[in-house]
Formats: C-alpha cells, structure tokens, sequence
C-alpha cells in the first residue's frame, strides 16, 4: 500500500523525518537587585512664648516648646543641629540668639532638654546636637526655649529664624 504524502498531516511528515533533530532546553539565570538607601526628612512647629507677654505682669524666664518632627528610614542614624538664628550675628553664635521687632530685641535659648540647661546647636561654641537612629516612623523631638529677660522690652511681635538641618 502506498501512502499519499499529500494527504499526512505537517506534524506527521516532520516525525517520520529521519534528519529531523529533537529541540533541547536552554537555561540562564539572572539577579533581582533594590538598592535601598538612607533617607531623612524633617519639619517644625513654631515657638511660640506667647502673643500677649505684659512686661510689667510676667517675671522672665519664659519657658516655650516646640517640637520637630523627623521621618528617617530603619537603622539610619541621624544628627540633628540648630542654627544660632538669623539675628545672631554669627553661625555659631548661639549665646547672641536674639528676637527681633525693627531694632529692638529679645535674648532667647533654645535646649534640648526639659531642664533647659545643654544648649542645642550645630556642635560648636560649647552647644550640642540631638542624635538618634530612624525606625522608619515618624519620631518626635522637643526643643525646650527660655525667654531669657523681659528688662526694658519694647512693645511689638518678635521673630527669628532659626535653621534646622538633619544630617544622617
């Protein structure tokens, strides 16, 4: 009997190839890399000693808080420093942190402890930073500030501004 090669399925002829080779399977691998670095942010409330100070009815000091909010990724460790202000006369000028209100001023410090005695700055001058390590979460920090004298102060809104930077 003969067998009409017209009429065998494609698959059919291929199989009764004697040449035909059967495909093999090829393997490779490749890697899956996240680099994940260190990473901080950080932000600040006002401090605010008061809207309304009557000179001649508040004995000084004035304590204030304020707080620093700080978000830094797990096991970072971190620096945080305070700028003397922008009244100081100086970067590390931190014993001259003044308010101002046009030419009059208003001696303030600023802490980093409740007791108000370690001076929070860059480091230098005889002030201290705040170091920590980042879990990941917010955490908070405590600037504690003293209204140092309120002798011979003027009437008006004080301000300064104070710099904060993270290092980490």
């Amino acid at each position: 009997m003969m067998i009409d090669a017209r009429r065998l399925s494609p698959i059919a002829v291929l199989l009764s190839s004697p040449s035909l080779a059967v495909a093999g399977i090829a393997g490779d691998s490749f890697q899956v890399v996240a680099s994940v670095v260190a990473s901080c942010t950080i932000s600040g409330t006002t401090l605010n000693f008061s809207s309304s100070i009557d000179p001649l009815g508040t004995t000084a000091p004035i304590d204030a808080t304020s707080t620093l909010t700080l978000t830094c990724s797990n096991t970072t460790p971190y620096t945080v420093a305070l700028s003397a202000g922008s009244n100081a006369g100086g970067g590390s000028n931190f014993a001259a942190r003044t308010m101002k209100s046009g030419s009059r001023t208003l001696a303030y410090q600023l802490y980093k402890d409740a007791g108000r005695v370690t001076v929070w700055g860059d480091g230098t001058a005889g002030s201290s930073t705040v170091t920590g390590t980042g879990t990941g979460g917010a955490q908070t920090l405590n600037i504690y500030g003293r209204l140092l004298s309120l002798a011979n102060a003027v009437p008006g809104t004080y301000t300064d501004t104070v710099a904060v930077s993270i290092s980490y």
